[in-house]
């Protein structure tokens, strides 16, 4: 039985933490570049740490690392050698461990929770292009190209010991495939894929997710399967479509329900932890058994959804 398995027969739903780099933003970083969160690695560490520190004090059972968006040619681009580069990626993973082992070391930290996890980000292709390619797909590489691209950041990111892989945003059938076949290089790792969703039933490219799910479902290194940064309203479909395809745990972890405007480069609407929450019962209900938030989520929605989790846990069965 793998890692994830194993805590969701003790826990009926884990938490995983909320946004990395809008959470950045938020605290006065300005991610207007191409390396978006990675820059922060070697611009101010320790504020990640804290980020993470943050999410973990909030109810997070599961923080995903600040590697989303890092690679060796992006650093390099900066300036960086290829061990910098390296370093850096090791760092992402360093620092999100640094932060749980702190928060571990409190003894009331540990009042009716698990030990928290630490899933190294394994962003997409398309988001070292730094062009919105993570939600289009249609990389035009082959699947030998994408594997050259994500194998060496990959081994590295493993070099560090996160507990698994979080391989996210995914939006091409593909690219899950090719993750997949990389990961049984490393037969001691295991990973979740998730992936970007344009509606309740197809992920970016188009493919579906039940398709994308049954593919997934007959390799036991793959710990569960879902979505992340997609509109809200899109996942009680999605997740009823996955569950009918896989026998995997589902993960979810969306946008907070604002919605990004490419051409003024800002958000809007309005979201509130609450609805949140409340949306997030509704996950539960269809499926899901690993929820976070992704993008303009905070410390204050991870907390709202861990007070509804503590509750699941304490119910009698």
């Amino acid at each position: 039985m793998n890692l994830i398995a194993g805590l969701l027969q003790q826990f009926p739903v884990m938490i995983v933490d909320g946004a990395m780099a809008t959470e950045l933003e938020r605290r006065g970083c300005d991610l207007r570049d191409p390396l978006w969160s990675a820059k922060i690695l070697y611009e101010v560490p320790e504020l990640i740490r804290q980020v993470h520190l943050d999410y973990f004090r909030a109810g997070a059972d599961i923080a995903i690392t600040a590697s989303y968006q890092a690679t060796v040619a992006g650093f390099k681009r900066r300036g960086l050698n290829h061990e910098q580069s390296l370093e850096l990626l090791r760092r992402s993973v360093q620092l999100a461990l640094e932060a749980r082992d702190a928060f571990w070391r409190e003894p009331i930290n540990r009042v009716g929770r698990l030990r928290p996890l630490v899933a190294a980000s394994v962003g997409p292709y398309g988001a070292a292009l730094a062009d919105g390619s993570e939600y289009r797909g249609n990389y035009g590489l082959s699947e030998a190209e994408l594997m050259d691209f994500h194998r060496l950041r990959m081994a590295t990111l493993l070099e560090a010991g996160p507990d698994l892989l979080a391989c996210e945003t995914l939006p091409c059938l593909l690219e899950a495939q090719v993750l997949t076949h990389l990961l049984s290089e490393f037969p001691e790792a295991s990973a979740w894929i998730s992936f970007s969703a344009r509606d309740g039933a197809r992920i970016c490219q188009g493919e579906t997710l039940a398709e994308c799910a049954s593919w997934l479902d007959r390799y036991p290194q793959i710990v569960a399967v879902g979505v992340n940064c997609t509109a809200p309203r899109y996942l009680p479909a999605l997740i009823e479509a996955a569950r009918a395809a896989t026998r995997k745990p589902i993960v979810v972890y969306p946008n907070s329900g604002e919605t990004y405007q490419a051409h003024s480069h800002c958000w809007e609407g309005t979201a509130t932890c609450a609805e949140f929450t409340a949306e997030a019962e509704r996950w539960y209900a269809s499926g899901a058994r690993l929820i976070g938030g992704c993008c303009r989520t905070t410390p204050d929605y991870v907390a709202a959804l861990a007070r509804w989790a503590r509750h699941l846990h304490s119910a009698p069965s």
